[in-house]
């Protein structure tokens, strides 16, 4: 099976941008389940706060995180073996593959404790995750604001992503464009944030 397609959602949430395409859905979970999804994996998930090379130096990354599936994933120095997938995170797995028909190996989830915490400017792009991945981000908690810049003409995206909602990368989004979760200075809550993803050379789904 190719996993690397655009999959299709029988509404007009698909947006096509330059050189990328997004699905937007800010209710792809009712508030019940995305709190009760929030509270699951506050407990099922083994938190950590790993150090990645920055500007040639180790750091500690500005926020917690786990990794879960069936790939180890490498980036920034540092690689991350897989936990298993845990009873909240397939249930979230199996409701992306039914509405986007697109399989998912793993995931990467980071917890966001206050509004100091962030992501840079980056982009997923690494080989193992293919041409044209598809990641899938699923927000639970606080709303935080996410941003996408155009890496040449510097065109910006912005979305505040809140509790259940989702937001799909996908197309050529990852060679052309970089997104970021800015750091504010608001009184934040923590944000737990789920982006499945497929890692090239993985077997079956269980």
């Amino acid at each position: 099976m190719n996993v690397n397609i655009v999959p299709t959602i029988e509404s007009n949430a698909w947006e096509s941008i330059p050189q990328g395409q997004l699905c937007w859905l800010p209710n792809f979970l009712s508030r019940d389940e995305a709190d009760r999804l929030y509270d699951q994996l506050e407990v099922e998930l083994n938190w950590q706060q790993k150090a990645i090379f920055m500007y040639g130096r180790k750091v500690l990354q500005p926020r917690l995180q786990a990794w879960c599936g069936e790939e180890a994933y490498t980036y920034s120095g540092l690689r991350m073996e897989p936990a298993p997938w845990t009873p909240g995170l397939k249930q979230i797995r199996d409701k992306l593959y039914r509405l986007l028909s697109c399989r998912f190996n793993t995931v990467l989830v980071n917890k966001y404790r206050d509004g100091s915490d962030y992501m840079g400017w980056h982009q997923d792009n690494e080989t193992e995750l293919g041409h044209q991945p598809i990641i899938a981000s699923v927000s639970l908690g606080e709303t935080r604001r996410f941003v996408l810049r155009h890496l040449h003409s510097r065109q910006k995206r912005e979305f505040e992503l809140t509790h259940g909602s989702l937001l799909v990368m996908a197309g050529d989004l990852q060679q052309y464009w970089q997104h970021t979760i800015p750091k504010t200075l608001q009184d934040k809550q923590p944000r737990i944030n789920l982006t499945y993803r497929w890692i090239d050379g993985g077997g079956p789904q269980s």
